[in-house]
């Protein structure tokens, strides 16, 4: 993450308005969330170490879903419940924040509770679950 921000400064002359600090925390979040997803998703060794397609089916939705391309505004009430579920919709809001904008913690908490939420129900989730197949 710190070196797409260096090169996004320094290459493509985008300033961070915000605090770097709570960039870092969000980046955390965000991790967590993601990391906790793709244990979940990860049905042992072999298909780790396989390079499986099936994670292909998991990015191309989440990238859809996440506002990147389209405002979640305008998606039907469906499929932005759905958008809920994806770390990278808050991660964006969070990213156009800090960079664009200079927002803070004061504006950008109810996304960083989301991602908390998110990195931390997954984990956990993953862990249990990958304890048992340890067993």
């Amino acid at each position: 993450m710190l070196l797409v921000a260096v090169v996004g400064v320094f290459w493509f002359e985008v300033p961070i308005r915000g605090s770097l600090l709570l960039l870092l925390v969000a980046t955390t979040f965000y991790l967590m969330s993601t990391l906790g997803i793709g244990l979940l998703h990860l049905h042992g060794q072999p298909h780790a170490a396989a390079g499986d397609d099936e994670r292909l089916l998991l990015l191309f939705p989440a990238v859809l879903l996440s506002g990147f391309m389209f405002p979640v505004a305008n998606m039907p009430p469906l499929v932005r419940y759905l958008t809920y579920a994806n770390p990278l919709c808050y991660f964006l809001v969070i990213l156009r924040g800090i960079f664009l904008k200079g927002t803070g913690l004061a504006a950008l908490w109810p996304q960083m509770a989301a991602l908390l939420l998110l990195g931390s129900a997954t984990l956990f989730v993953s862990t249990r679950r990958f304890r048992k197949t340890l067993a």
